[in-house]
């Protein structure tokens, strides 16, 4: 059993607590956009008919839902997150949704996957790589059960490289952002948001960090500005 650091559990528990207000607040602040970010990173998605895709830190199933609506119905989807309050609310949107029948939803941290290796066609994580503590171990586990040639998609935040737009963006997600969070849900939490991006590595780094965890031919794509990228990665054949 993989014990979390004291750091993964405060985590773990922040998001347990924002979970009934996540999906509204995920609308809310990014304008939508962020749906059509998902949909953008699953259509790169690497799948095989009667194959499986994981979605790692699947937070309420938006991920593996789109996988599903993007995939034929021989492709079964797998969700997994740490935070068993975000798996509860997400069982619930899967068995409202016309995909039950081919989505699971377990709890489990991205650092210690619990399925054999070489399970999966493709490994998918969206805005929650930034939230592994240990991160490289994180990704050795997103190679670890992915067959060979298989695919790593990981969409996650970045910081935009145009200074104007940098700057427009930095004061709303460290100046509004927190507010708005803080007046639906926890200040604290939606502070941690925008402190966890400006930590995270730029694109060049992360790539670097995906080819030392095992994964090949590693490239990257910005999306508005470079608000947010998706990173792709394979696993040698």
């Amino acid at each position: 059993m993989y014990k979390l650091t004291a750091k993964g559990e405060r985590i773990r528990e922040m998001f347990s607590d924002i979970a009934p207000r996540y999906d509204f607040l995920n609308r809310l602040l990014s304008f939508g956009i962020d749906r059509r970010w998902r949909r953008i990173a699953v259509n790169c998605v690497k799948w095989s008919a009667g194959g499986r895709v994981l979605d790692v830190a699947t937070g309420t199933g938006d991920v593996a839902l789109e996988i599903a609506r993007q995939t034929p119905a021989s492709v079964k989807i797998v969700g997994l997150d740490f935070s068993e309050g975000m798996v509860t609310l997400g069982r619930q949107k899967v068995a409202q949704s016309p995909y039950a029948e081919r989505i699971s939803l377990d709890i489990a941290p991205c650092e210690a996957i619990p399925f054999p290796d070489g399970t999966f066609d493709s490994v998918t994580i969206a805005f929650g790589i930034r939230n592994v503590v240990d991160r490289q171990q994180g990704l050795r586990e997103m190679q670890r059960i992915l067959r060979p040639g298989g695919r790593a998609v990981i969409l996650e935040f970045s910081n935009p490289r145009s200074r104007l737009f940098k700057a427009i963006y930095s004061f709303y997600f460290l100046r509004v952002l927190p507010v708005i969070g803080g007046l639906f849900s926890q200040f604290s939490a939606y502070k941690y948001l925008p402190d966890s991006v400006l930590e995270f590595p730029s694109q060049e780094q992360f790539k670097e960090l995906m080819t030392a965890a095992g994964f090949s031919n590693t490239t990257h794509r910005d999306l508005t500005f470079g608000i947010a990228t998706i990173y792709i990665g394979e696993k040698a054949p």
